[in-house]
């Protein structure tokens, strides 16, 4: 384990297929490489972005040890856990640390809606079952359980609950979490049409999703925001916006993956149940990376600002 701050650009990365669903590996490090020299300061592996849901425990240890292998401990490999009962999450955690990852992403419990109580426990025991460093996601809009800030409070007292993804969709809560909290939690903005917003506002970090295509685009918004160069920042963010709506969706796998082709960096394969875009939809989502792609910015010398 390296220690780490929870800061920065830290891409939700996703999981590269070949054409017959099987992992692609050379992909993955093409796609991972590409983070890498963007600047980006960590990764995030099995999320929904990462299509976890579709993956076995061994595939999910492949991608690790990938990882692992390519980032030789440059930047950290958070895990994201997202499972249905505490003894199966308190399970992939250990697995995780015992395997060497950084840090765990921490969702509530999958498919049950826990009471406020029961989502503290859930948080307590796997804190009190690992050593490494926890970000809370807090995703009330797609999961159903807020983490309010009274729930944060009650989790202050585990040294190792450190952050939380803020994904409320209410940017007020950035100065919620600072005004009650100060620095004891890190905020990183899970939303990516809310991330300038969310850095401009005291957000630490952001857990990105069109990162995956777009890595030196994201990096440079980050670097220049958190430098006040906002006139910088913001005519990249502007030009970005379309782009980054594509995150907001129910199929953002697919549109991030079709985004990842069209910059070279990704197959463009997903999983079942996923199907990629077909018809109408994927015609309207290659106008916009079309469109982005012949106005892409000069980005400057974002790199000196991280």
């Amino acid at each position: 384990m390296i220690n780490f701050n929870w800061e920065g650009v830290m891409p939700a990365i996703t999981t590269q297929f070949d054409a017959s669903e099987n992992l692609n590996l050379k992909a993955f490090e093409i796609n991972l490489k590409a983070q890498i020299d963007a600047g980006v300061h960590g990764i995030i592996l099995g999320g929904t972005l990462g299509e976890a849901s579709t993956l076995s425990a061994d595939e999910k240890l492949q991608l690790l040890k990938k990882s692992q292998e390519i980032i030789s401990r440059q930047i950290p490999i958070i895990i994201n856990i997202a499972e249905q009962s505490t003894q199966d999450a308190i399970t992939v955690a250990q697995a995780a640390e015992a395997n060497g990852a950084d840090g765990l992403m921490l969702l509530p419990p999958m498919r049950y809606k826990a009471t406020d109580s029961e989502t503290v426990q859930y948080f307590a025991s796997i804190a009190q079952a690992t050593k490494l460093p926890i970000m809370i996601y807090n995703n009330p809009v797609d999961y159903k359980i807020e983490v309010t800030l009274d729930m944060f409070d009650q989790l202050q007292q585990f040294s190792n609950i450190q952050a939380v993804k803020e994904s409320t969709r209410d940017i007020s809560n950035v100065t919620r979490m600072i005004n009650r909290f100060g620095s004891r939690y890190k905020i990183l903005c899970g939303v990516d049409t809310l991330a300038m917003e969310s850095l401009v506002m005291g957000a630490n970090g952001w857990v990105a999703g069109l990162v995956d295509a777009f890595p030196k685009e994201t990096t440079a918004v980050f670097a220049y925001t958190k430098a006040k160069k906002i006139d910088e920042a913001l005519a990249i963010y502007r030009w970005f916006l379309p782009l980054l709506e594509l995150d907001i969706s129910p199929q953002l796998v697919q549109n991030i993956k079709q985004c990842e082709v069209a910059t070279g960096i990704g197959t463009g394969h997903v999983r079942k149940p996923r199907i990629e875009l077909k018809g109408s939809e994927r015609i309207r989502v290659q106008k916009i990376i079309d469109v982005s792609l012949a106005t892409r910015p000069d980005l400057g010398n974002y790199k000196m600002f991280l």
